[in-house]
């Protein structure tokens, strides 16, 4: 498991960068909800990430997660790779908007919800981000895998570019 090895900077540009860029190759991520039964962790595919602190899903508005956030809108998104891992909090909302649903509508969405944009129970969820913190291991799995011999060899941590952004 990476560590703070090198840690950037909170609320810099480079850090938002850096963040919009890893989700960029991770398109499916864990959404935690919040609800009165407790926390509850859904795998969903975001749709965009925008760099003004937003993130889109398209989902069903009869689901646990879309009542969950009518309690407690704060939400977690976790997202991961073989050599990269994103950790969001935000607030959740469900957003009617049927330009913006059909904008966003893809293959992927239509495996859910075979009658399209157009279905009554498809609706957006738009997540405004608080705050990020990333880990990142440069060079994919051969550097992963010599930092990893390197710091069980030398005992120092594992080499991997950390970083916090408030946004």
């Amino acid at each position: 498991m990476p560590t703070d090895a090198t840690t950037t900077g909170t609320t810099s540009e480079s850090g938002q960068r850096t963040l919009v860029e890893l989700l960029e190759d991770l398109p499916i991520g864990m959404l935690t909800t919040y609800g009165p039964d407790g926390p509850r962790s859904i795998p969903m595919a975001r749709q965009e990430v925008e760099p003004s602190a937003e993130m889109w899903f398209i989902t069903a508005r009869d689901t646990r997660h879309v009542r969950d956030l009518a309690s407690e809108p704060r939400v977690t998104l976790t997202f991961s790779s073989r050599d990269s891992w994103v950790a969001l909090n935000g607030r959740a909302t469900v957003v009617d908007d049927q330009a913006k649903l059909e904008e966003l509508w893809n293959t992927f969405a239509e495996a859910w919800m075979p009658e399209g944009p157009e279905d009554p129970n498809a609706v957006l969820l738009r997540v405004d981000l608080d705050e990020a913190e990333y880990w990142d291991t440069p060079g994919g799995k051969v550097a992963s895998l010599v930092s990893f011999a390197k710091a069980k060899l030398t005992g120092d941590t594992f080499d991997a570019d950390h970083g916090t952004v408030d946004l």
